[in-house]
């Protein structure tokens, strides 16, 4: 196997100690990048492409390889690019009609997206759902070291994460926040991730008075989501969300936009609000807050909804799956 990717992803997910060949590719934009491709998919019996950006070049690689018995070309839909303004989307649009009519096949994570890539012209497009591999090691429930450090002994913890970027619906999660302050005692709202929204958040917290805390990139996310009362997931559009995943793996009742594939991958083991409501969002956390019993029955639901999901195996074992059909052909 060969993989194809930025210099630096090496470091993080080590591919070359997993065995593959890795092609390292010049920094995102640079026009060598479809010609080291080119020269990497020569001889490939599959192409698989992750994303959209991905699946753009993999497609001018090919349809530049000038051989007539190219390789089959597997893209992956896990996400969605948000583009804002008129002429952004027709382009959006327009790049992902050209690749889904370039793919043999569109594997997507959520129905949602299946059904987009068949609006755009997928001529296979199929449900392939990823499940994030469970933390590893002992997770402990409302860990008294880890509400210590945060600041929330003897009140509720709130936990958000992920990156402080725009359609995160962070801005919602704040104005929710400010009729918290009402409450005794006083919730804290803790917000893992980094990103370019993060200065203005930071702004609104300490003009506001807001009982919120942004304590920028984690790498024990799992330990102190598992010591949240209740998890909050105010996201504008998601697939699978990672932390919706991790909340209701650890039993954490989850309070989550009703947008994208987070619907289709809680059930009912979340409560669900519209993306930027903030008194929809403030009143089902307060609900859950005010409820013991309908946080044990959503941490009991969480685990049997983690209990449906595909495994790391059956994702591994569906993508070998559609390699060999194309290979077979």
């Amino acid at each position: 196997m060969t993989v194809c990717a930025p210099a630096e992803l090496d470091r993080v997910y080590d591919y070359l100690g997993a065995g593959a060949h890795f092609v390292p590719l010049p920094r995102l934009g640079d026009p060598a990048t479809v010609a080291a491709l080119r020269n990497a998919c020569i001889g490939a019996d599959v192409v698989h492409a992750h994303g959209l950006e991905a699946s753009v070049r993999a497609a001018l690689a090919l349809s530049g390889s000038g051989s007539g018995d190219r390789a089959p070309l597997v893209t992956t839909w896990d996400g969605r690019i948000q583009a804002r303004g008129a002429a952004r989307g027709g382009v959006l649009r327009l790049l992902e009609r050209r690749t889904v009519r370039a793919a043999t096949v569109v594997l997507a994570t959520s129905s949602e997206l299946v059904d987009r890539a068949r609006r755009r012209g997928a001529r296979d497009a199929r449900l392939a759902p990823v499940t994030v591999p469970p933390a590893r090691g002992p997770v402990c429930l409302h860990d008294g070291k880890a509400r210590a450090e945060l600041g929330a002994v003897d009140r509720p913890l709130l936990m958000a994460v992920g990156a402080l970027e725009r359609g995160r619906g962070y801005r919602t999660l704040l104005d929710a926040a400010r009729s918290w302050r009402e409450l005794d005692p006083q919730p804290l709202l803790v917000i893992a991730g980094e990103g370019r929204e993060r200065a203005a958040l930071q702004r609104r917290i300490v003009t506001e008075g807001l009982p919120v805390r942004l304590i920028g990139r984690r790498e024990d996310v799992a330990e102190l989501l598992a010591a949240a009362d209740v998890a909050v997931l105010p996201s504008r559009w998601e697939a699978r969300s990672l932390l919706a995943q991790e909340a209701l793996r650890l039993g954490v009742p989850l309070v989550a936009t009703a947008v994208g594939g987070v619907p289709e991958l809680v059930g009912d083991a979340a409560e669900l609000v519209p993306y930027g409501d903030a008194e929809a969002l403030a009143g089902a956390v307060r609900g859950l807050l005010d409820d013991v019993e309908r946080r044990m029955d959503l941490a009991a639901a969480g685990r049997v909804q983690a209990g449906t999901w595909p495994t790391e195996d059956d994702t591994v074992a569906h993508v070998l799956s559609v390699y060999d059909e194309l290979v077979g052909r």
